[in-house]
C-alpha cells in the first residue's frame, strides 16, 4: 500500500498544484482573517454612479466665472454654467477622475462643513497628485449653497436635488441617511469606500494616496 502511495504521490502534488489557484482564494476567504486590514476605509459592494447633471458650486460675486475644464476627449470645455455628468457618463468632464463625494442640505450646518474642508485638504494634501481628484456635494434638498461656502470651497462640483436613483446608489447605515458618510468613488465611476464624517482624515488621505501610487486609471 506504502508503494502504490509513493507512486501516487507525484500525481497528488501536480493535481494539487494546479487546484491552489482556484481553491487558495476560497479557503482564504473563509478561514483566514487578518488582524488589520492596509485600508481605512470601509470597503463597499462595488456599484456604478448613474450619470447625473453637475456644476461648480457658485462663486461670490466678485469672480465673474470659473475657469473653463476641458472635457476628457479635450473637444470641447466646461465652464460653472454648464452643466457635466459623473464619471459614470463616457468622455464627459469629470471621467477619469478619482471622487470624494458627500450629501447634505444646502443650508450647511457645522458638519456640512466639516465634510466639506476634509474633501478640500484631502486634495490639497495630494499634492503633485491633486489634480486627479475631484470633490462632489450632493445637495439634497431646493435651497441655494450658503453664500459664506462660495470662496473657501470654491472648485467643488454640486449635484442640485440628485435624482433620487443616485442616492439609493449610496449605501446606508442603520439611520438610512447618505449624509453619515463621506464616499470615495474610481475614475470609472464605481462606489469603493465609505467613512464616517468624524473619520481621521489622515488616514483616508493615506488611502487615498496608495490608490494614486498604484492606480492604472485616473
Amino acid at each position: 500500500m506504502l508503494l502504490a502511495f509513493r507512486k501516487k504521490l507525484p500525481l497528488i502534488i501536480l493535481v494539487a498544484v494546479c487546484a491552489t489557484p482556484v481553491i487558495g482564494p476560497y479557503l482564504l476567504w473563509f478561514f483566514w482573517q487578518p488582524s488589520q486590514y492596509s485600508n481605512y476605509g470601509e470597503l463597499v459592494e462595488p456599484r456604478t454612479l448613474p450619470a447625473v447633471q453637475l456644476e461648480l458650486l457658485p462663486q461670490a460675486a466678485a469672480a465673474s466665472q470659473e475657469t473653463a475644464r476641458p472635457v476628457s476627449d479635450g473637444a470641447a470645455t466646461a465652464t460653472a454654467a454648464t452643466p457635466s455628468a459623473l464619471p459614470s457618463a463616457p468622455g464627459m468632464t469629470l471621467r477619469g477622475k478619482w471622487f470624494l463625494l458627500m450629501a447634505d442640505g444646502a443650508s450647511c450646518d457645522e458638519g456640512c462643513e466639516r465634510k466639506l474642508y476634509h474633501l478640500r485638504w484631502l486634495r490639497t494634501m495630494q499634492g503633485k497628485e491633486m489634480e486627479r481628484v475631484e470633490r462632489v456635494w450632493l445637495i439634497d434638498d431646493r435651497s441655494e449653497p450658503a453664500a459664506r461656502l462660495r470662496e473657501p470651497y470654491s472648485g467643488t462640483w454640486i449635484v442640485r436635488q440628485p435624482d433620487p436613483a443616485l442616492l439609493q446608489t449610496l449605501p446606508l447605515n442603520l439611520s438610512g441617511s447618505p449624509r453619515n458618510y463621506i464616499y470615495l468613488v474610481d475614475p470609472l465611476g464605481n462606489l469603493m469606500m465609505r467613512y464616517p464624517p468624524d473619520a481621521d482624515p489622515a488616514r483616508i488621505r493615506k488611502d487615498i494616496t496608495r490608490l494614486l501610487k498604484y492606480s492604472r486609471i485616473g
